[in-house]
């Protein structure tokens, strides 16, 4: 009896055989190779269809990025929206001029590996073909010529051996130098020709290049006013607009160098839902957005530490003072008056042409407005001069109001014709006749070129960049020449309201008409209708529509202060704050800083015993339905309106 069970041993023959039942144990003692090397083989092949899942998904992502495109997939939806059409023609007018000129590129056919995995065997295969590519863009060392050396150095020798005995003969030094001259000019010839070579062979790319800045730009564009076509909210805040543009470029960049414009235009997507989210939670929660904000500052406080807090303010300081005017309020009103002048001025000129200008039998006129957006002037003058007083400003004024304002008068003589009836005294016959004479008309013509136009032309590109960021954040006062009220409460219900009548009549048709426009928000038909390109402090020119919906042709004005202000004083139509007989349809101007300037302005609906009740443009950016105690220390007068 042994450990592995009963044994009969023959002791004759030497031998020795295992005649248990049991089960033998295993032997470890020896290596089962077989074992061993299907166990080998398995890890093999679990290693094999690994590395070429993952050979053949880097090959596929490889072909994806060479046929990525940068034109963007449109719905129908997208289509169907006006106020994007012009962004979507842009942008695949864009798209086909990239496909048009990348087609133009000189391309080369390459060999290149194809991996495919089968599933079923477990196993990847490999083929060879032929894929057209690009030609890359021609660079490198040239290949120089093996002799160059050798021969550039024996023309050195001679020219050395030249030179050391020209000096004995004054013919040997003059063929000498016109031949080195003749050598120079040579070789810069063959230089220019061999720059010109190369720029001619670089031109497809560097247009290809150039169109696909223009596509990426036009895509951007497309995204950045989707983005504020679903999301209204971001209009309304020229810092946030920016800052949403160029976020949505960053993730658009990021996504197209992974997968082209699909996959970009599906980031910018996630983005834009992303910020549609954050918009929905915060207004269902608004409360509870302000306890996270209000926890999450006090906890930066706490961790960070005062000297965290002071950079934190200094940095804010920095970027406020970065995009806000850098002169004086007083100046900058001063100078603003100033160019007003010169307008009213112009305005004067143009209203005594018949009476400068006699004799004439017909005057036509062909006017653009007169009038200027403040914070474009101010803009301007901030990047071009920093900061400025009406003295230091003066000369750059008149120069661009001599840009802006070009008025032509063109005499134009017309042959006309005119019934004449004579008699003759001897038979006393009376005869007529067509007599013609010279008709006499002066044409005059005004065109009016924004400045912001001027400053493309004037500024340099550091400067047009902080032009435009100053016009965005309106140099941080958007209320230091007029024109608006930063009041962002809802609109006012008139109901239960009993107007007191005074001796003065108004007008009710312009008042129900103004009441119309309540709810208008960005001020686009008044500031457009006044003749404005851009978006300006539209509360005048609000007013400035209404009246000439009414029929009324004046009083039309942009500005409160330098312009609506002084029209009804001079013309003896105002009334002080207090004033109780005021009328529907008379102005009022509001003096938020109590500066004496009239920063903005609304039309009177009527009072009450106590509250006077008006419709305001651009109040919060939109037109609303306002009250203010009769003697408010910011209501600085009325214009009264002669109906």
């Amino acid at each position: 009896m042994t450990r592995d069970g009963l044994i009969e041993v023959n002791e004759t023959q030497q031998t020795a055989e295992r005649i248990s039942s049991r089960e033998a144990d295993s032997d470890f003692s020896k290596p089962d190779s077989a074992a061993a090397e299907r166990a080998i083989e398995h890890l093999d092949a679990a290693h094999t269809r690994k590395t070429n899942k993952k050979a053949v998904k880097k090959e596929q992502e490889a072909t994806a990025l060479r046929t990525s495109t940068s034109r963007l997939q449109f719905t129908d939806e997208e289509r169907a929206t006006p106020e994007l059409e012009t962004y979507i023609k842009k942008s695949e007018n864009a798209a086909d001029r990239l496909d048009a000129v990348k087609t133009a590129i000189p391309k080369q056919k390459n060999l290149v590996k194809e991996r495919t995995f089968d599933e079923a065997a477990g196993k990847a295969k490999t083929r060879l073909r032929f894929e057209e590519q690009e030609k890359p863009i021609p660079g490198g060392k040239a290949h120089r010529n093996p002799l160059s050396r050798p021969a550039q150095g024996a023309g050195i020798f001679v020219h050395n051996k030249i030179h050391s005995v020209e000096k004995d003969n004054c013919g040997v030094e003059g063929a000498h130098k016109s031949e080195e001259l003749a050598e120079r000019g040579a070789k810069y010839g063959v230089r220019k020709l061999k720059q010109g070579y190369r720029s001619h062979k670089l031109k497809t790319y560097r247009e290809a290049a150039k169109a696909e800045k223009a596509a990426f730009k036009a895509n951007v564009n497309f995204q950045y006013h989707k983005t504020l076509h679903d999301n209204p909210q971001f209009t309304s805040n020229p810092l946030s607009r920016f800052m949403q543009k160029q976020q949505i470029k960053r993730q658009y960049a990021k996504a197209a160098k992974k997968g082209g414009a699909a996959t970009a235009k599906a980031a910018a997507g996630a983005s834009q839902t992303a910020a549609k989210k954050a918009a929905a939670f915060a207004g269902r929660h608004p409360a509870g957005v302000i306890i996270a904000i209000a926890a999450l500052l006090l906890f930066i406080m706490v961790s960070v530490g005062l000297s965290s807090c002071g950079a934190m303010f200094s940095g804010s300081m920095n970027s406020v003072l970065g995009t806000s005017y850098t002169s004086e309020d007083s100046d900058l009103v001063a100078v603003e008056n100033n160019y007003a002048a010169l307008e009213n001025g112009l305005q004067s000129e143009i209203d005594a042409i018949e009476s400068t200008h006699p004799g004439y039998d017909e005057y036509r006129y062909d006017l653009d407005s007169i009038g200027h957006n403040p914070h474009e002037l101010a803009s301007y003058l901030t990047a071009f001069l920093q900061s400025y007083t009406p003295q230091s400003a003066q000369a750059e004024l008149e120069r661009i109001f001599a840009m802006q304002y070009t008025l032509t008068l063109t005499e134009e003589v017309e042959i006309r014709y005119r019934t004449e009836t004579s008699t003759d005294p001897e038979t006393g016959e009376t005869t007529t006749e067509e007599v013609p004479y010279e008709y006499y008309i002066l044409n005059v013509k005004l065109t009016n070129k924004p400045i912001s136009e001027l400053a493309e032309e004037l500024l340099t590109p550091q400067q047009l960049e902080m032009f435009h960021v100053y016009l965005e954040t309106s140099g941080n006062k958007p209320l230091i020449f007029g024109g608006g009220s930063p009041d962002g409460s809802p609109s006012e219900d008139l109901s239960g309201v009993e107007f007191v009548n005074g001796t003065r009549p108004g007008n009710q048709e312009l008042m129900e008409l103004a009441k119309q426009q309540v709810g208008n928000v960005g001020g686009y038909p008044y500031w457009s209708w006044y003749g404005f390109n851009s978006r300006v402090e539209w509360c005048a020119c609000f007013v400035s529509w209404c009246y000439n919906q009414a029929g009324k042709s004046e009083p039309r004005f942009a500005g409160c202060e330098w312009q609506g202000v002084p029209w009804f004083q001079s013309r003896g139509q105002w009334g002080a704050r207090g004033y109780e007989n005021i009328a529907p349809g008379d102005a009022i101007f509001f003096d938020w800083d109590l500066d004496g300037v009239a920063d903005h302005v609304g039309l009177v609906l009527g009072r009450d015993e106590s509250r006077v009740y008006t419709v305001e443009g651009n109040s919060g950016d939109a037109c609303k339905i306002k009250s203010y105690d009769l003697n408010y220390q910011c209501i600085k007068g009325y214009g009264l309106m002669n109906w």
